[in-house]
């Protein structure tokens, strides 16, 4: 039997090792950069709760030996807002895919930033529905083949990480799979930022989006996505043509904003005398 020696594995679950992630998909690399920005962010890895809706990037939480919730499609911000909101305290983090986060969560996603609580979130964005059978996403570039894109899809896609900026987000970053080193950092930032954090990995799924788009291997598909890429702050000084088919890695935002659960927390000693809002409601003279 091969030795196991990953550095990260007294952080997995290895019962339930092998994964069930497809040869060349990102999950299992997105995965180990953030164990490895959490180290380096010397976050207390018993004090970390992760939260997840539907979809393969969902499925991440359930090989990481941390309390979890895996919930409902599209409202893992949901419940994560409850969790922080119930234990402040908590360190808490929410894998999502381009589909459980921009399609039937998009809602969700606007105005969690838009609140800005604090919370991290990775969204692992394969441009596709690769649980489901390769349908179309909310992300998926105009022209690419899809299930239910046979003729090429003619929808302009979301470019989620200006979006999450715009909405109101304290941090908001944007890197490829084959940007490791950058990713690892900004997944660190992600962390140590207090209010609402989202990282967009641009990552690969060989199994529905490679095989219909003429990108046999996991290999040409990191290949076209590594010569596509194109750092912010020379996309700045690029034309909307000279970018058309690029993927623009770099920080969106990164500023500091009220924190939600702070603001309630001073409304509630304001009002009540009590840190809690919910306790404070059964504090009642008789």
């Amino acid at each position: 039997m091969a030795e196991k020696n990953s550095k990260y594995l007294s952080y997995m679950r290895e019962e339930r090792l092998p994964h069930i992630f497809c040869p060349g998909c990102s999950n299992g690399s997105v995965m180990s950069a953030f164990l490895e920005a959490m180290e380096k962010a010397e976050m207390d890895f018993d004090n970390i709760a992760m939260v997840s809706g539907i979809g393969c990037s969902s499925r991440i939480p359930g090989y990481i030996k941390c309390d979890s919730l895996h919930t409902t499609h599209g409202r893992a911000l949901t419940f994560a807002t409850g969790l922080k909101i119930a234990n402040k305290g908590l360190d808490v983090v929410v894998f999502s895919g381009d589909g459980d986060a921009a399609s039937i969560g998009g809602n969700h996603l606007i105005h969690a930033a838009r609140r800005n609580l604090n919370l991290t979130v990775i969204c692992i964005n394969n441009n596709i529905y690769g649980m489901t059978g390769g349908q179309v996403s909310p992300t998926s570039p105009k022209g690419i083949v899809a299930t239910t894109a046979p003729y090429g899809n003619y929808d302009t896609p979301f470019k989620l990480a200006e979006v999450v900026a715009a909405a109101g987000a304290s941090y908001s970053a944007r890197w490829t799979i084959t940007e490791m080193e950058n990713l690892v950092l900004s997944i660190k930032a992600a962390l140590k930022t207090p209010g609402f954090s989202f990282v967009e990995v641009v990552s690969l799924c060989p199994t529905y989006f490679g095989r219909k788009n003429r990108l046999k291997t996991p290999t040409a598909m990191a290949a076209v996505m590594k010569a596509n890429t194109v750092f912010k702050s020379a996309a700045d000084r690029m034309t909307e043509k000279e970018l058309k088919d690029k993927i623009v890695v770099g920080e969106f935002a990164n500023r500091h904003r009220d924190e939600l659960s702070e603001v309630l927390e001073k409304f509630s000693v304001e009002n009540s005398g009590s840190k809690t809002v919910v306790n404070s409601a059964y504090e009642t003279e008789l």
